[in-house]
């Protein structure tokens, strides 16, 4: 996604965070154009991860060459192709050499059908989503923006997923008790809209302790959700409203419809990560600012870390 703000500083918060962490070993697959290579050599330089390519051993040397890119200190692992460079890179998280994963120049298609490979995957007990970290200039803090990427057409179950996968990451980032808006075109229930009966329940369900680590309101619209005074003028009391840290859209066409909204009306910076796998996966694109790209490899630093204290790795 393309992105043409020079910031606001909320990432950097991020990254002063990252200063006092290990480097996580990542494995990045494919890293065949110039700018996935850079991206994870840039991320390495910065002491966010230690990144290990897999791919054809020949053409990274050439493209380093060719970008003049230094790789001399850097651990390749020889894979004939992309679908082959996919599977090697789960591989080596599999065998524990890598903490991460990270997408080069293949398409995030054979990236995601190397990950979720029944017997060879990285699949967990959760259902793996997408979540956008967006830095908005007129918003007062990351906005985390889920699935815009990965989940279709999500049904309620899915859902609770995904509300999970963004609400574990937003505590990681710092957030205390994460604010959850389930978005809709309304902010009543109506069985009309499967989309407000879908919020009613997730609320619910959070209720029950289905959910857990957040605060959750929905259905809100997008205006009663980002704006405390659209809400007060519907009538609406709200503890999200105004304040939230996660937009839950409806489906991926109006989250992907937002995600960009964001980035090319509002000049907003955008990092991408894949979640409820084993592993945290960095997700960037050569349209991506080199911002974006760092804090994508930021996030997921941090999520790392998280899961070694958890799992006591």
């Amino acid at each position: 996604m393309t992105q043409r703000s020079t910031g606001t500083g909320k990432y950097e918060l991020l990254l002063e965070r990252c200063n006092s962490l290990e480097p996580i070993p990542a494995a990045v697959a494919h890293p065949c154009e110039q700018s996935a290579l850079e991206g994870a050599l840039e991320a390495g330089e910065k002491g966010l991860i230690v990144p290990i390519l897999v791919g054809p051993a020949g053409k990274i040397r050439e493209i380093a060459r060719a970008g003049r890119l230094d790789i001399g200190n850097v651990e390749i692992v020889d894979a004939p192709h992309s679908h082959g460079s996919a599977a090697k890179a789960v591989q080596l998280v599999r065998e524990g050499r890598a903490e991460l994963l990270m997408k080069g120049s293949l398409h995030t298609d054979e990236l995601l059908g190397a990950v979720v490979a029944r017997e060879t995957g990285l699949r967990s007990g959760r259902r793996i989503s997408h979540v956008f970290l967006m830095d908005v200039p007129t918003y007062h803090k990351v906005l985390v923006v889920t699935d815009a990427a990965i989940n279709i057409a999500p049904a309620l179950e899915d859902k609770v997923d995904i509300c999970q996968n963004a609400i574990d990451l937003a505590v990681i980032l710092g957030v205390a008790k994460p604010k959850v808006a389930i978005l809709a075109a309304v902010e009543t229930v109506t069985s009309k809209m499967q989309a407000t009966l879908d919020a009613a329940a997730l609320c619910k369900m959070a209720d029950r302790g289905q959910i857990k680590g957040g605060i959750l309101d929905g259905p809100l619209a997008f205006d009663n959700a980002i704006s405390k005074q659209a809400a007060e003028t519907k009538g609406i009391v709200s503890e999200v409203a105004g304040d939230p840290d996660i937009l839950l859209a409806p489906d991926l066409e109006s989250g992907n419809i937002l995600a960009k909204q964001l980035s090319f009306l509002a000049n907003a910076d955008s990092a991408g990560l894949v979640l409820g796998a084993r592993v945290p996966i960095i997700l960037t694109s050569r349209a991506d600012s080199v911002r974006s790209r760092i804090a994508s490899c930021a996030v997921a630093m941090m999520a790392a870390h998280a899961r070694r204290a958890k799992t006591g790795v």
